[in-house]
Order: C-alpha cells, then sequence, then structure tokens
C-alpha cells in the first residue's frame, strides 16, 4: 500500500510501540515529533524549540499556547509553565495532538501508521482514540497493527475494517519461500522442514529461510539448491527466537552494532547510534549497510543523516536479548 501512495501527495506519519516503553506516557508520539523535526543529538534546548516551532509552522499550529505545550511535552524549558494539574496538563497535550492531526489532513491526506499497539500506554491509546473519532470527518487512514489479545476500543465502529492476518497456508509459505530463493527450488526435505516448523507465520518463514540459506547446508547447483551434506535436524533452528539469534551470530563482526541500535530502540539515527558506538563513520556505514542486506534492518534517508529501524520489534528483540550488563555499568555480548 506504501508502494502504491509514492505518486500521490500524502503526509505519512509513522509510529512505532515499544514493550520496553509500555509505561512511558506518549513515548511513540514524542519519538515521532522529535524524528520528525529533526532533532539531532547535539542540538541546544533553544535549536530543538527553533525546529519544533518550523515543524508545527507547516500545518498551521504554531500560536504561542500551542508552542508551549509541545515544548513542555518534550522536555523543553519555557519561560510560561503549563498547569501544575497533571489532569489539566494531559488535557492540554491531547488537544493540542488532536488539532495538530486535524491541521495537518486540512493541508494533505494523511496516512498514519501505528504499530504493535498491544504495547502502547495508556495516554497514547486514549490520544490514539480520539484521532480515531475524527477520521471519518477528514482525508486521513490509519493502518494499526496489534497482537489478538489487545482489546482495540474503536472496534465495532462503521468507519473501522477490522482485517485478521491469518497464518500462512502451505501453497502460500511455498511461494514465499520462492520469492526468497530467487525461484530456485529447495531440496523437498529442507522445504517441508521449513513449512513444519514455521507453522505459516510469515516473518519465521523468512528469517529460517534466510537462515538456511546464509548457514552453508545448502548449495547453488543447476539453478536449484541441494545439500552441502547431511542435514542434522538440529542444525535447523526450532524458533523464531533460535532463527534470528543464528543470523545474529553469523554477522558477528556487526553484531554489536545491531546491539546498540536495539538498546536505543525500534528505530534509531545515524548521529545517535554514532555518538554511542564511538566507531570511524566509514566502519559504521559498512556495519549498517551489512545488517540491511541481510534484511534485519531498513534505512531512511542517506548518511550522516539517516535514520534506521529494525524490520521488526522481534528482531530488535532478539538483538537486545544477547545483552547483559556489565559490572561497569557498560553492556557486553553475552556467550
Amino acid at each position: 500500500m506504501q508502494e502504491r501512495l509514492v505518486g500521490e501527495p500524502h503526509i505519512r506519519l509513522r509510529y512505532f510501540c515499544s514493550a520496553h516503553h509500555r509505561d512511558s506516557a506518549l513515548y511513540p508520539f514524542i519519538t515521532q515529533l522529535e524524528h520528525a523535526a529533526g532533532f539531532s543529538r547535539e542540538d541546544a534546548p533553544a535549536a530543538k524549540r527553533n525546529k519544533l516551532a518550523a515543524l508545527l509552522s507547516r500545518s498551521g499550529n504554531s500560536a504561542p499556547d500551542t508552542l508551549a505545550v509541545f515544548n513542555d511535552l518534550l522536555g523543553l524549558p519555557i519561560e510560561d509553565r503549563l498547569p501544575i494539574d497533571p489532569r489539566q496538563k494531559r488535557e492540554l497535550i491531547l488537544s493540542a495532538s488532536v488539532r495538530q492531526f486535524e491541521n495537518l489532513a486540512a493541508r494533505q491526506p494523511i496516512l498514519l501508521v501505528f504499530d504493535d499497539a498491544h504495547w502502547i500506554d495508556s495516554t497514547s491509546l486514549e490520544l490514539l482514540e480520539r484521532i480515531a473519532e475524527r477520521v471519518p470527518r477528514l482525508s486521513a487512514l490509519m493502518v494499526i497493527t496489534f497482537r489478538p489479545e489487545f482489546e482495540a476500543p474503536w472496534t465495532g465502529r462503521a468507519q473501522v475494517t477490522a482485517l485478521t492476518m491469518s497464518r500462512l497456508g502451505q501453497r502460500d509459505t511455498s511461494t514465499l519461500i520462492q520469492q526468497l530463493t530467487g525461484g530456485k527450488s529447495l531440496p523437498s526435505g529442507i522445504l517441508d522442514r521449513i513449512v513444519e516448523r514455521t507453522d505459516g507465520i510469515p516473518l519465521f518463514i523468512e528469517e529460517l529461510t534466510k537462515t538456511l540459506l546464509e548457514g552453508g547446508l545448502l548449495r547453488e547447483e543447476d539453478g536449484r539448491y541441494a545439500l552441502a551434506g547431511p542435514a542434522p535436524l538440529l542444525a535447523i533452528p526450532s524458533s523464531l527466537q533460535d532463527s534470528l539469534m543464528a543470523r545474529l551470530d553469523r554477522l558477528a563482526p556487526v553484531k554489536e552494532v545491531a546491539q546498540i541500535g536495539a538498546a536505543i530502540g525500534r528505530e534509531f539515527s545515524f548521529e545517535l547510534l554514532a555518538a554511542v558506538a564511538r566507531r570511524p563513520e566509514n566502519q559504521l556505514g559498512d556495519a549498517l549497510d551489512q545488517l540491511v542486506r541481510a534484511g534485519l534492518i531498513i534505512r531512511r534517508g542517506v548518511l550522516p543523516q539517516a535514520s534506521f529501524s529494525f524490520k521488526h520489534a522481534l528482531v530488535q528483540d532478539a538483538a537486545y536479548s544477547t545483552l547483559t550488563p556489565s559490572g561497569t555499568g557498560s553492556m557486553r555480548t553475552s556467550s
């Protein structure tokens, strides 16, 4: 859908929830604002206020009281403090955020993509619900992804369509595997094991297939893949986590970069990653290129202004899970 909209004038807003920030009020909205405003790690508070004002002015939403609300939300110093009462402040922030969305939609159609709503904090959920109530009167489309256990408060409304993403059947699984192998067939036994172990989960199908293609079990010959030797069952990961871990382990020289990115968040800028990793820019760029080619992260923009995001929250979790705190408070790779 996003590819089909490339030639259509529209505003795209992308939000990510995180299992690590379920108790951080408005975390997905704050991170999106900071990214859209182009905040830099080196920016002084005054520079950030100017960037935020420029961002809000594009929607005609730059009145002094509105600027004060968003400055406060992003933790920037302001002259006129907001009300101390938490309920009043909360209402000001929610109302200003809804107006910002409405003003943007009055200028261009909006595509709002909100990922992993099952990890949303309660304040963000209320804001998202308020926006959903107004969508029928706006040029806007909201796409919200979540796991089945999440109870969406907007379910059943006339303007809402629910799409259940079922697991893939055997035919669709085989089609996806063929796309990943470039049309080259796999040995029937390997194909059967992938189908059996992945249970129709698209991300697991992708990752397990890539794990086998990269793991030395297969070799190309005559336009197909053949076994390079005996294929013991233990050589084929039995879970998505195991498959992701195996791929990260094979990228050992750049694994630490993935770990640092995972510690920052689902999405991270090259600038912030460079400040934390303390590696030469060309070396860090090469490491990120490898992770992009492996399909583990996605790049937006050109270095050094580029930003990156993990392909899926589970990819971030897999990289994050390999970190353990050392005695000095830094991070090191677990054995």
